[in-house]
């Protein structure tokens, strides 16, 4: 599944059968892995973003994201967030990928993960530029745990270019 996909759908409490809101963004760590996400709706005059951790989510489909209770979501002072997917000063979306012998594999389109593995971040698609990816697709990388996010690039080992694979519709078939 990707993460693109996600953002947009709705939150349900399971205890009220309630819509809290939408999925906003995702929060990451630097382990590749989904920690949180977030609901877009920030109070007016608020400077805290409304978070859920991944702990607290009990069911998520092509529809709606399922969470325990509304007491799971939390006030999240944005700047504890380490990485995010679509916004945020460290978001993923359109970052460079670079070999760490200086070859540029393009940008940051989407994000993949595998539903029965949890909140693991599988691979990364990568955009060429948009010429290149109407002839020849976008390209799909699998993480390793060589793979790091730095500053202004997600830095990945050398020879990564051989391990690029056509982008897929969906990791899970």
């Amino acid at each position: 599944m990707k993460l693109q996909e996600m953002i947009g759908l709705a939150v349900f409490d399971v205890e009220n059968g309630k819509e809290i809101g939408k999925i906003h963004d995702f929060i990451l760590d630097e382990n590749w892995s989904i920690t949180a996400l977030e609901i877009e709706g920030r109070a007016l005059f608020s400077s805290h973003v409304k978070t859920v951790s991944w702990e607290d989510i009990s069911a998520y489909g092509e529809d709606a994201v399922m969470i325990r209770s509304i007491e799971a979501v939390q006030k999240t002072d944005p700047s504890n967030i380490t990485f995010t997917y679509l916004l945020g000063r460290r978001k993923l979306k359109d970052m460079q990928v670079l070999t760490e012998d200086g070859i540029l594999l393009g940008r940051i389109s989407d994000v993949y993960f595998e539903q029965e593995q949890g909140n693991t971040i599988l691979g990364l698609e990568i955009s060429d530029g948009f010429v290149s990816d109407l002839i020849d697709g976008r390209k799909w990388l699998p993480c390793t745990t060589e793979m790091a996010i730095g500053e202004s690039a997600v830095m990945v080992p050398p020879m990564s270019e051989q391990r690029l694979e056509k982008a897929i519709n969906s990791v899970n078939g």
